[in-house]
């Protein structure tokens, strides 16, 4: 169960990262920083951590263009985050059940905050005409208040009253509708990968292909070292903890020869495109200095 404590300060939170966002900018308003945030005060950090990973990767490639609407992940990670933890459900489950729906139904409550800082902007315009500075701030400060209770409020009415149907809902995932329960965790673990994509199809992937399969094997490779970092430290604690026994052991794991190949093509790539560059770099200065001289 959500304490009402819990409530109040995810509330508040509700409405600092949306000012954060559009004025700040300190990373606040960020979906990963949102379910560090709600973790913190629900008690857990790494279900807050997971979703709100999660939710930053499936929006990676998701932006606003001329003012234009879009989910709020932010929203949806605190709410998804919040349920998860007090109600014992999936992370993965409470992202595709709880935190992309709320972040795609706030987009409406967006758009009203938006509609009244038009307003409010207005208000401002007419107290610049007749210098009435006072007024002047008070409106301006009307419309922060206006984002603010944008989020604030859905946020506070789910978090109040949304227990009941969040508990129906974990209950019914787990019982009847398992079926359907495990198909939102495939979807849930899915939506990084689909954030992903989105951002590749906006990112000039055909130029940079080899800097793409660079980054993918490096990663690859870091995640390789790390696990067998970690099985060394297990050793030296094992060998710490036994009676002056030293022995010292990793599972470090090979290079694969797709993993060699890959980064092979991609060095041999870039060579090849600074090759084609470099003729026509020639070509365009030859080309120059024919047209001066016959100046």
């Amino acid at each position: 169960m959500i304490q009402w404590w819990q409530i109040l300060l995810l509330t508040l939170y509700a409405g600092f990262q949306i000012m954060d966002e559009l004025h700040w900018y300190s990373s606040a308003g960020s979906a990963v920083f949102s379910g560090f945030i709600t973790g913190l005060i629900m008690g857990d950090m790494a279900t807050g951590l997971f979703i709100g990973g999660s939710m930053q990767l499936t929006i990676l490639g998701v932006g606003t263009f001329g003012g234009a609407s879009r989910i709020d992940a932010n929203s949806g990670t605190l709410i998804a985050t919040a349920f998860a933890v007090s109600s014992g459900m999936d992370p993965e489950q409470a992202l595709a059940a709880l935190g992309v729906p709320v972040a795609a139904i706030l987009v409406y409550t967006d758009i009203l905050g938006r509609m009244a800082n038009t307003f409010w902007g207005h208000a401002c315009d007419a107290d610049v005409e007749k210098m009435n500075w006072g007024s002047y701030n008070v409106h301006y400060w009307m419309g922060a208040v206006s984002w603010c209770l944008s989020r604030m409020i859905p946020v506070f009415l789910a978090l109040a009253f949304g227990q009941g149907l969040v508990d129906a809902i974990t209950a019914a995932l787990n019982g009847d509708l398992a079926w359907l329960g495990a198909g939102l965790t495939v979807a849930g673990g899915m939506l990084p990968a689909v954030g992903f994509a989105i951002l590749l199809r906006y990112l000039p992937v055909k130029k940079h292909v080899a800097y793409l399969i660079l980054g993918f094997v490096i990663a690859a490779l870091l995640g390789t070292a790390f696990t067998s970092i970690s099985g060394v430290a297990g050793d030296l604690a094992t060998t710490a903890a036994a009676s002056g026994v030293e022995i010292l052991g990793g599972d470090y794991n090979g290079l694969s020869m797709l993993t060699i190949a890959l980064i092979g093509f991609a060095l041999a790539y870039i060579y090849y495109k600074q090759g084609q560059a470099v003729p026509t770099a020639a070509i365009a200065s030859g080309a120059e200095g024919d047209d001066d001289d016959e100046l």
